[in-house]
């Protein structure tokens, strides 16, 4: 199916030039507390991207029989079942990895950029663009966390995805694994330099700052 240069936009946008977390600033609290390996980074944007899109989809399809004064408890009560079916998908597929992620599975609720798009973009569009704001969304929050996952545990455990890559006579040379990238302070650093390297290549970003 050929896209649109409308729908277009709304796909790749967030992935660049409107990005969640570089752009928007939203959904930072987990890009911090689980990309200290890249495995639950990966599924924690898997999960965010599912959930994103399927409640977008649900809400437009809801979105004219919907009370205003009750719209905010229709969204939360569709993102929490959404939630908890990823949820206990989580937990019957990948139970170390659920471990891992802790609370911040349940957290995708309060997500900012879960609510952000269900009152921004589902209210007001069809099921088809809602759907693909909804992937562009969490494959924008997505790859930020893949990245930041892929150098703290890269460079602070010498792994990716729980497997050596680091070869032992590295470590015989003298190298020695960064214990700081295992704390949230080096990923707000990382993010850091994502937004300066993504600022210095988006120059019509920094014009709308000034």
């Amino acid at each position: 199916m050929a896209l649109s240069s409308k729908t277009k936009a709304v796909l790749l946008g967030p992935l660049n030039k409107n990005n969640p977390i570089i752009v928007q600033v939203l959904g930072i609290c987990s890009a911090l507390a689980v990309t200290s390996k890249l495995e639950p980074a990966l599924v924690m944007a898997i999960s965010v991207t599912i959930v994103v899109a399927f409640a977008n989809v649900i809400i437009s399809l809801l979105r004219k029989t919907i009370p205003n004064r009750i719209r905010i408890i229709v969204q939360l009560v569709v993102a929490a079942a959404l939630v908890t079916i990823v949820s206990e998908v989580l937990k019957a597929y990948s139970y170390e990895v659920n471990k891992q992620l802790s609370v911040f599975v349940g957290l995708i609720v309060t997500n900012c950029i879960l609510m952000g798009r269900l009152e921004a973009f589902a209210l007001g569009n069809g099921p088809w663009p809602s759907f693909l704001d909804g992937i562009g969304n969490g494959l924008g929050y997505g790859w930020i966390l893949v990245v930041v996952g892929f150098f703290r545990e890269l460079l602070g455990s010498g792994s990716l995805m729980g497997h050596k890559v680091i070869p032992q006579s590295f470590y015989d040379a003298g190298y020695e694994n960064n214990g700081l990238m295992m704390l949230a302070p080096m990923a707000i650093l990382l993010v850091a330099c994502i937004i300066w390297i993504h600022r210095a290549n988006n120059k019509e970003l920094q014009e709308e700052n000034n």
